[in-house]
């Protein structure tokens, strides 16, 4: 097993211990958990100290499995998510299938199918989504790459995945669209 395989490993099985993570994802550096498990969102919204109820971004593996997470999944979504250049997160009006307060306060689910080989390939050694967020305490500017992270919130977390650590691209956070249940849109983020 190479490196890149060990760190995938290592960061599945924390995950499915209801662990939390510090791990590269399509976009920035993000704090992950086990997007089904209330205990583990509850670990790291308090890492994060959110007290709102904001809700997070679920990351998957393919577009087939949007269905298994969003009760009714526009066609629209698909188009959209093909005709994308950037990373994109698209809140759905109701998900399904995942821990309570990984949802919005009214039902939506926030979900980005990730593009990151690294992610694919996390999300399928876990086997399930992964609840995420932007590797910052609250309030606190966002962290565009590793070494830009605070000491202190990487002492916080669980695991921290030892991949991609000296890269230094400027990304920029996902786009968040929201549709609406009649097929409208509303770009929340560009």
């Amino acid at each position: 097993m190479n490196h890149y395989q060990e760190e995938v490993e290592k960061a599945a099985r924390a995950l499915r211990k209801g662990l939390v993570i510090l791990y590269p994802t399509d976009t920035i550096w993000g704090l992950g958990c086990d997007a089904t498990s209330r205990r583990a969102i509850n670990r790291l919204l308090k890492i994060k100290r959110r007290t709102d109820s904001k809700s997070l971004i679920t990351l998957i593996d393919d577009v087939a499995n949007l269905s298994k997470y969003v009760k009714d999944v526009p066609p629209m979504a698909y188009d959209l998510l093909q005709n994308s250049a950037n990373p994109l997160s698209i809140i759905y009006p109701s998900g399904q299938n995942l821990a309570r307060n990984a949802l919005g306060p009214d039902g939506s689910v926030c979900i980005r199918v990730t593009n990151s080989s690294f992610c694919k390939s996390l999300v399928q050694a876990f086997g399930g989504p992964i609840a995420s967020t932007s590797a910052n305490f609250t309030g606190q500017p966002t962290p565009l790459y590793f070494k830009q992270i605070s000491q202190e919130l990487i002492k916080s977390v669980d695991h921290v995945v030892n991949l991609y650590q000296d890269v230094i691209s400027m990304p920029k956070a996902s786009t968040i669209i929201r549709l609406e249940p009649a097929g409208n849109f509303t770009i929340i983020r560009p």
